[in-house]
């Protein structure tokens, strides 16, 4: 009897988990936020507790994954509608390498070793920091790496609207004020889906673009 519920429940709790994952949207364990992380670990602590102790209700264990998917599809909801929230739950991407110049102080804030950059810029076939133009860490941890390009001169794109919203960090670093991407904009900010700094220019996309 024992083997069978212990049989039932690991088929049930992998139907049910699969069914959460697919529901909270297809991603990669490398492009996982903090919060899903946080998520997919307790839903399988709380599926492996539940298969050990098994004269438990099952009830007992599924109700908090319930709790749980709802609480994240509630976190997602409100960073996809406000900047700052989506900054605290998830952070932002930290740039590691500006124009070939390491960011130590970047580096010391995320407690990003130089080792850890050397590795990862081994994974990404990099052999020398002096290859590298560009270097950004990712809130997932991964680090796009952006090599030096003699053919090309420019800065690297830099999100100054996203949507609807403006990243006054991106604004102080370009040295651009809210009226100057206001002028040069010349329409309602938040009709705007992306908009992002490269070369000295300003590229928009409009939320009505996005449907064509």
């Amino acid at each position: 009897m024992d083997y069978f519920i212990i049989l039932f429940r690991t088929i049930f709790f992998y139907i049910l988990i699969s069914l959460i994952f697919r529901f909270m949207g297809k991603r990669e364990i490398g492009q996982l936020g903090m919060t899903d992380l946080i998520v997919y670990i307790l839903i399988a602590e709380f599926a492996a507790v539940s298969i050990e102790q098994k004269d438990e209700p099952l009830l007992l264990f599924v109700l908090p994954v319930i709790l749980l998917v709802i609480i994240q599809i509630i976190v997602s909801y409100i960073s996809l509608k406000c900047g700052k929230a989506r900054d605290v739950f998830d952070g932002k991407q930290s740039v590691i390498i500006d124009q070939g110049k390491i960011n130590f102080k970047v580096m010391a804030s995320q407690r990003y070793n130089i080792e850890d950059l050397l590795t990862q810029l081994r994974e990404n076939g990099i052999r020398s920091i002096e290859e590298v133009d560009f270097a950004l860490l990712e809130t997932s941890g991964n680090l796009s790496v952006f090599k030096k390009d003699s053919n090309y001169l420019g800065d690297y794109p830099l999100p100054v609207i996203l949507d609807g919203k403006i990243d006054y960090e991106v604004l102080k670093k370009i040295n651009k004020t809210e009226k100057w991407i206001k002028r040069v904009a010349d329409e309602d900010i938040s009709n705007i889906f992306y908009a992002f700094y490269h070369d000295k220019k300003l590229f928009i996309i409009r939320n009505d673009e996005l449907i064509k």
